[in-house]
């Protein structure tokens, strides 16, 4: 009964999604919505893009057993991210009126820049991706008692996404996340007051992991503790800065005001309510001990899900299993849709410039295609990888190789085509010596690749030869003022 309401569920998101793909009429429309999304889209699609599988299972299994403190990664730093996008990023882009994050980079930088960190970029959603096809995977096996395996689980909710993506693309991916996060805050809501209840009352749900020091948040005060905290926190904090779906977010919206307010709200509402499923997997330590320590060795994924399956009544198992597809389903829509309209507008077009719209929206299609497949392979090779390290993994291409060619490109007139070139260069040489070294052991590689990067790019704009490039593409920034 619970699977055929999961299934009715994807159905009704998919008729939701076709609904709202009559609206695309061109490649803008597909990619950022024909930029017409009011302010509470802007904020309801922001949050549900950045609340996955991971906020869901992933955090919880590592709050549980490191506390706070090994969770500032996320949901700290990527909440934080998005309050920093619409602090110092969303106006300066919003008026540049581009379809694309890498479109910055070539009117900055040329078309160099723009073809590596169009690359880097798409590399970077592999992980994230692939993130929420395992949990899709998961959920239908835990749904289906086993009968459906974890990789047949990942086509059919790889499928599900698609059909709507495919089709709609940001206008499908807006108006879906917009009914999604209302199942999913509304559901995981009552779940928590419901938990709470069965575990005596939400102050000994609190009172318990007070006891077992869960809310340490400060690292040891040593160098390297220190150091390896900063570096999880600005991992997703500054490394999902330079990406296409905040990007597409922001450039979807009606008004500047909106695209700068919504990623603000967006932001703060994810770090508050990431907090829902760390309190279940609390309350689940009271509720069932002994099934929860066992589970927290085994697999702490897999801790929340039992719960609601053995503990909790048949109507709390449709709003928990909601809520969780709800995540996924919107962060998988964004995380497809994203590098595909990168790859389009920034690689293929390199090939045909005189490519006609309409041929544009058809390839853009077939690339959201091909990418889910190429996901869906990945994802399948990953299987028993963590969840949140594939999240957290994902980002770290993107701090070392886009963050501060992007950052310095907005604020600093001086940056350089040759800076960038050697920001992007020494940042992903530092961080791949550092994570095939021992080096990495003692020193966090994507630290020691953020600050190459930065090395790099004062080296380049400021050395020899630099002056020739200093002002190449400043007459296309007027927007930037």
């Amino acid at each position: 009964m619970l699977l055929t309401l999961v299934i009715v569920y994807l159905l009704v998101t998919i008729a939701i999604g076709l609904w709202a793909a009559k609206r695309v009429k061109n490649s803008a429309d597909f990619a950022i919505a024909g930029r017409r999304l009011p302010l509470v889209m802007i904020v309801t699609t922001t949050f549900a893009t950045w609340f996955g599988s991971e906020v869901v299972l992933g955090i919880p299994a590592k709050f549980v057993g490191g506390g706070l403190g090994s969770v500032v990664e996320d949901p700290f730093g990527a909440g934080s991210c998005l309050i920093l996008v619409g602090l110092f990023f969303a106006a300066k882009l919003y008026r540049m009126t581009l379809l694309t994050i890498s479109d910055f980079f070539r009117e900055r930088y040329g078309r160099s820049v723009e073809i590596i960190c169009s690359l880097i970029i798409m590399l970077s959603y592999l992980g994230w991706v692939s993130a929420q096809v395992t949990a899709l995977g998961l959920v239908f096996n835990l749904l289906s008692g086993g009968a459906i395996s974890i990789p047949l689980g990942m086509v059919i909710g790889v499928v599900s996404v698609l059909a709507y993506t495919l089709f709609g693309g940001m206008w499908s991916v807006a108006l879906t996340d917009f009914i999604q996060m209302i199942i999913l805050v509304a559901g995981l809501s009552i779940l928590a007051v419901f938990a709470g209840g069965l575990a005596g009352g939400a102050d000994k749900v609190v009172a318990l992991a007070v006891s077992r020091d869960m809310f340490n948040f400060l690292p040891e005060p040593s160098f390297k503790d220190v150091v390896f905290f900063f570096a999880a926190a600005i991992t997703m904090m500054l490394g999902s800065i330079p990406q296409q779906d905040v990007f597409q977010r922001v450039m979807s919206a009606d008004s500047e005001k909106s695209a700068s307010r919504g990623a603000i709200i967006g932001g703060a509402l994810y770090i508050l309510f990431a907090f829902v499923p760390m309190f279940l997997v609390v309350s689940a330590l009271i509720i069932m001990p002994e099934q929860a320590d066992a589970l927290i060795k085994e697999d702490p994924q897999k801790v929340l899900p039992t719960l609601v399956m053995e503990k909790m009544p048949f109507i709390m198992q449709v709003l928990f299993f909601g809520a969780l597809l709800s995540a996924i389903k919107s962060c998988a829509s964004a995380t497809l849709l994203a590098p595909s309209v990168t790859f389009v507008e920034n690689i293929w077009r390199q090939f045909h410039p005189h490519m006609g719209d309409k041929q544009e929206l058809k390839t853009m299609r077939i690339t959201v295609l091909v990418f889910s497949a190429l996901v869906l392979l990945y994802a399948i090779q990953m299987q028993g990888t963590s969840i949140y390290e594939m999240v957290s993994g994902a980002y770290q291409v993107t701090l070392v190789g886009a963050f501060i060619p992007l950052t310095f490109g907005l604020y600093w007139k001086r940056a350089t085509t040759q800076g960038a070139l050697f920001s992007i260069v020494l940042g992903l040489l530092t961080w791949g010596i550092f994570l095939a070294t021992p080096a990495g052991a003692e020193f966090p590689a994507q630290l020691a690749g953020v600050l190459s990067a930065l090395t790099g790019m004062l080296v380049g704009s400021l050395g020899p030869q630099a002056i020739v490039n200093r002002h190449a593409g400043h007459h296309k920034l007027a927007g930037l003022g």
